[in-house]
């Protein structure tokens, strides 16, 4: 059983939730307690623990970081082997070949993230203090250009079909659309609710997790126009994204300890296999039929198999570390990149302890 104590199951919530007044993040944590601790004495009763590793994924190497600046997001290149980090003021820029921070994109303001146009050399960040996203250089790091955004630019997609990057706006319950070419302003697109992650499906539509009401919307990336907003129930809270595009499979990662997997064409959930606690990011791996949740608070990565497009099968639950909530996917290797970080006790548990943040990077 994993062991973990209140405060850092506040600590390990979502970045949405700490946005929240102090007052309603505590009784969130707390709900969140009380809910992991009652998951773990059931499926403990109910079923003996799955054989440690059994799908053959591992903590495979850590890749110091350093900093005490916070994290969200984190995107990689497979091509250049670099792993982009969102950390509040700049965005590291790392190796993982060689293990070590190569380059930095400085002067951001509460950035979330960088979000990738290989094909232009160019990366798109999501500003979140200044409500706006910057234009950088792949080559060189540097700023080429700003775009304002909606309030509080948080996730984002690239949509290679369009040419188009959306940004997510958090506080504004819409999305911005901007030319990646350009790097114009295309428009916007009302989402009537919290956006957090999006993707896109290879065939010019979008869709995107809605938190506050428990839905996926599906969006043109053309026209900007709304096509379809469907249920995630019995999933609650909805975070990280991803999709199967060849199966048309979207998979929604929510604070309930569920995955909801739908059918990207009807809306219909397929699936609700569980994950840990904490949970803020979802993937899928085209080439292993591997879907993956990673979870903060129980220190897990959850792999879920795609046995066929109507069957979905939990192999495993990899231990990670901690705060080990955001990942991302070098599909090269087919490794799992996370990153966390060790915090302070007592008055210094919001603190980054130096020296102790870290790349986790999975495999087998």
């Amino acid at each position: 059983m994993y062991m973990f104590t209140f405060q850092q199951i506040f600590l390990l919530l979502p970045a949405r939730v700490h946005a929240m007044d102090p007052k309603t993040t505590s009784n969130v944590a707390a709900s969140l307690f009380t809910m992991v601790i009652v998951f773990a004495m059931a499926a403990s009763a109910q079923s003996p623990p799955a054989p440690a590793g059994q799908s053959g994924y591992h903590l495979l190497k850590t890749i110091p970081v350093g900093g005490t600046e916070g994290w969200d997001y984190v995107t990689m290149d497979s091509d250049a082997r670099r792993l982009y980090i969102g950390r509040d003021d700049h965005i590291d820029v790392v190796d993982v070949d060689a293990g070590a921070v190569v380059g930095k994109v400085t002067g951001l303001s509460h950035v979330h993230g960088i979000v990738l146009a290989p094909e232009l050399g160019r990366g798109f960040t999501s500003d979140g203090e200044s409500n706006t996203s910057t234009i950088v250089d792949l080559k060189t790091l540097k700023k080429i250009g700003t775009v304002a955004t909606g309030k509080d630019p948080d996730s984002f997609v690239y949509d290679e079909v369009t040419k188009r990057v959306f940004i997510m706006n958090s506080a504004g319950n819409d999305v911005t659309a901007i030319n990646a070419i350009d790097g114009k302003l295309a428009g916007a697109i009302p989402l009537d609710g919290q956006p957090e992650f999006g993707v896109a499906d290879g065939k010019g539509k979008i869709f995107v997790n809605i938190t506050d009401k428990n839905q996926v919307v599906e969006f043109d990336g053309k026209t900007l126009q709304v096509l379809h907003r469907w249920s995630l129930a019995p999933g609650e809270g909805p975070s990280g994204l991803a999709i199967d595009r060849e199966h048309r499979r979207l998979f929604s990662v929510c604070d309930n300890l569920m995955m909801v997997i739908l059918d990207a064409d009807t809306g219909k959930v397929i699936a609700t296999p569980a994950v840990g606690a904490g949970t803020d990011a979802s993937l899928f791996d085209p080439d292993t039929g591997n879907a993956f949740a990673s979870a903060g608070g129980s220190a897990t990565l959850t792999l879920i198999h795609e046995d066929s497009p109507d069957k979905f099968s939990v192999v495993d639950n990899v231990a990670t570390q901690p705060g080990a909530r955001t990942m991302t996917l070098d599909s090269k290797t087919h490794n799992v990149l996370l990153v966390t970080a060790r915090h302070g006790h007592g008055a210094t548990h919001s603190q980054i302890l130096p020296n102790t943040f870290v790349v986790l990077v999975v495999g087998k």
